[in-house]
C-alpha cells in the first residue's frame, strides 16, 4: 500500500519532530528529484530496486536525471513510473500524473481550442430560439392544412336499394354444389406401351414376365461399364487389341518390354488411353498411381490396376478367357432359343393337324 497518501493529522503534522517516513512525490522540484530523494532515504541502490522492480538500471537513472529522451515508448515508461514509485513506497498515481504533466505525448498534436464563447451563444440565442419555433410552427400548420383540406362533409349514399345476392352471399334460385373430382377424359390420357409377344424373349432368351428369369439373368451377367475414349489412344489399333488401359486423372504409364527396353513412356491426361496389342510380353509400371489407371477387357470394364507392376501377359489371359466364356453364353442361348422355336413350330402344327382332323 502506497504510504503518501496526503491524508495525516493536521495536529500530528504540526508537530516539531514530525517527520515523514516517505517523502510525498508532489513536494519534489521534479519527478526525478521526488524519486531520487525516495531512493536515497530508503537506503536501496539502482541496482536493488532495477532486480525488484525488473526494470533496466539504466532507465531508472533516466527517471531520475529526467531524462526522458532515453526512454521506451510511452506505455513502457508510463509502468517503469509506477513500479518504480510503489517500489520506493510512494503514491504512484501521483508519479504518473505528474509524469504525465512535465512529459508530454508527443505524437498527439496540439489542437486548436473549439467551441463558442459564452457571449456569442448568448447574442444568438433569440435567434436560433424564434428560428426554432417558426420551424415547428410551420410544420404544425402545414399537417393541420392537409387535415383540414382533405375533410368533406358526408353525402348521402346513390345507392338507391341494397342487391339480394349482398345479402343471401350467392345469386337468388341458384346453389353451388361441390362434388367428387372427374377423372380425365379418354381422349386425354397416355395409351398403354404395346409389346409384341415373345419378341423380348426371342432377342434376349429371358422372359420378361418371370421375376425369377431376370434375377437370374441379372446375375448371370452383370452390366458392365464400356470403354468411352474421352481423350488421345496410343498403342496398337481397336482390332488387334483385347486390352485398353485408360487414365482416370492425369498419371504417368511406362511400358517396358522383357529385355528392359521401354517400349512406351508417357505422361497421360485424365482420358487418354494405350491399347496393348495381343500376346506382348511386358510389364505395366504405373508407379505409385496405379489406382487411377482403369483397365478395360474386351470393351468392358474389368476394375483397376491393383500393383504398381503388372505383367501384360496376366491382363491379356482374362481377357482371352472372358470372350471365350463370352462366346460360350452367346452358343447357348442361339442354340436354346432354336430349340425353343422347334418346339414352338412342332406345336402350331400339331395344333393345326388336329384341327384339320376335327
Amino acid at each position: 500500500m502506497a504510504l503518501d497518501t496526503g491524508n495525516g493529522a493536521d495536529e500530528f503534522r504540526a508537530h516539531p519532530d514530525w517527520k515523514d517516513v516517505v517523502p510525498s512525490i508532489t513536494d519534489a522540484p521534479t519527478l526525478g528529484d521526488g524519486l531520487r530523494i525516495a531512493r536515497e532515504q530508503s537506503g536501496r541502490s539502482l541496482a536493488e530496486l532495477s532486480s525488484v522492480t525488473r526494470v533496466p538500471a539504466r532507465y531508472l537513472t533516466a527517471l531520475e536525471q529526467n531524462d526522458f529522451s532515453t526512454l521506451p515508448n510511452r506505455v513502457f515508461s508510463t509502468g517503469y513510473v509506477r513500479a518504480y514509485a510503489d517500489a520506493l513506497g510512494l503514491d504512484e498515481q501521483l508519479a504518473v500524473e505528474r509524469f504525465k504533466r512535465e512529459t508530454p505525448d508527443p505524437s498527439v498534436p496540439l489542437q486548436a481550442p473549439v467551441g463558442v464563447a459564452f457571449e456569442d451563444v448568448r447574442r444568438y440565442s433569440p435567434r436560433l430560439i424564434a428560428a426554432g419555433l417558426a420551424l415547428v410552427m410551420a410544420v404544425v400548420g402545414w399537417n393541420v392544412f392537409q387535415r383540414v383540406s382533405l375533410m368533406r362533409a358526408p353525402q348521402p349514399s346513390d345507392i338507391a336499394a341494397i342487391p339480394e345476392s349482398w345479402t343471401l352471399g350467392a345469386v337468388p334460385g341458384q346453389s353451388l354444389r361441390l362434388s367428387a373430382p372427374q377423372p380425365a377424359p379418354p381422349d386425354q390420357t397416355i395409351p398403354a406401351l404395346y409389346v409384341t409377344p415373345g419378341l423380348e424373349t426371342q432377342l434376349t432368351g429371358v422372359d420378361p414376365t418371370s421375376a425369377e428369369a431376370l434375377a437370374a439373368a441379372a446375375a448371370a451377367s452383370p452390366v458392365q461399364r464400356a470403354f468411352n475414349p474421352r481423350g488421345a489412344i496410343y498403342g496398337a489399333s481397336a482390332s488387334a487389341s483385347q486390352v485398353v488401359i485408360q487414365a482416370r486423372k492425369a498419371a504417368s504409364l511406362v511400358i517396358r518390354m522383357a529385355d528392359g527396353r521401354v517400349l512406351f513412356a508417357r505422361q497421360l491426361a485424365a482420358g487418354d488411353a494405350w491399347r496393348a496389342p495381343v500376346g506382348l510380353t511386358a510389364m505395366v509400371d504405373a508407379s505409385s498411381d496405379f489406382a487411377d489407371f482403369d483397365v478395360y477387357l474386351n470393351g468392358e470394364h474389368g476394375g483397376t490396376l491393383t500393383a504398381e507392376q503388372t505383367p501384360l501377359a496376366q491382363l491379356n489371359v482374362r481377357a482371352q478367357a472372358l470372350a471365350r466364356q463370352a462366346a460360350i453364353e452367346v452358343a447357348a442361348r442361339t442354340q436354346a432359343a432354336g430349340i425353343e422355336a422347334q418346339e414352338r413350330a412342332a406345336t402350331v402344327e400339331a395344333a393345326m393337324t388336329t384341327t384339320a382332323g376335327g
